[in-house]
């Protein structure tokens, strides 16, 4: 029996996948939308093929048209998924905050960058009597925070720009982008992002940021006491360091 035609359209099966997948991770950076022609220019393929493929995941809600006339944007049986996945990731991830609080002695906290903020999936309470906790589900700011500023670096230049700038906006705070490019830059260098009470007076913090398996962006965070924050900087940094390669591990491969 002649299986080339099963073997081609099994290949031509994935080819599809591939490029579908591909124009995805293309919208995936771009809240307010692309147009064909720029899904096209990023994915390499000819604007007929991302036509198509568009078309079909429409059908699907994996992409819709944007309302603001931005193109195509990812639709909300995407989002639906990714919101699935992140359970999973507070799962994942609730052992290595074990491990950090056990290590520290201080309270670790696991958020997601949703809707230009940081929102908190998950959180370890430490073991001192003065430690700082803060709610599931509360949200925090981007611009001002460990966290906020750590999943910030993993953004585009304009990407972070454009949400530090909403924030701003939002708060009534004046732009100050030169100062916190300046200062993403050095969290890029060090692996490592900071807040000496620039969130919450008498609370400092350090994090770090990872993306998860499917692209959201997410952070670790260690609030302590500005009191005894010095004192605890050094053993933070070690924990979350060998914990960045442990992620790094987990959803790299």
């Amino acid at each position: 029996m002649d299986d080339s035609g099963d073997r081609n359209g099994s290949r031509n099966g994935i080819q599809v996948i591939a490029r579908a997948a591909a124009v995805l991770r293309a919208l995936k950076d771009s809240p307010t939308g692309q147009s064909l022609a720029q899904i096209a220019q990023a994915v390499d393929l000819p604007r007929s093929t991302v036509q198509r493929l568009v078309q079909a995941l429409q059908e699907e809600r994996l992409v819709i048209s944007s309302a603001q006339g931005g193109g195509i944007r990812l639709g909300p049986e995407l989002h639906a998924l990714a919101g699935a996945a992140r359970y999973n990731i507070v799962e994942r991830c609730r052992p290595l905050l074990q491990q950090v609080m056990e290590e520290t002695g201080e309270t670790v906290d696991l958020s997601v960058l949703r809707g230009g903020r940081m929102i908190f999936l998950d959180q370890v309470q430490g073991s001192h009597r003065l430690r700082a906790v803060s709610s599931v589900g509360e949200v925090f700011p981007l611009t001002t925070t460990a966290n906020g500023r750590a999943c910030l670096t993993l953004l585009s230049e304009s990407e972070a720009m454009q949400l530090a700038q909403q924030e701003w906006a939002r708060l009534g705070l004046a732009d100050d982008w030169p100062a916190l490019s300046r200062r993403l830059a050095l969290i890029r260098s060090s692996g490592l992002a900071e807040d000496r009470d620039a969130h919450t007076e008498g609370i400092s913090a350090l994090g770090i940021a990872f993306t998860d398996p499917v692209g959201d962006l997410h952070a670790i965070s260690v609030p302590v006491p500005t009191p005894r924050y010095d004192g605890q900087r050094a053993q933070v940094t070690r924990a979350l360091t060998a914990l960045k390669a442990e992620l790094a591990r987990m959803f790299d491969g």
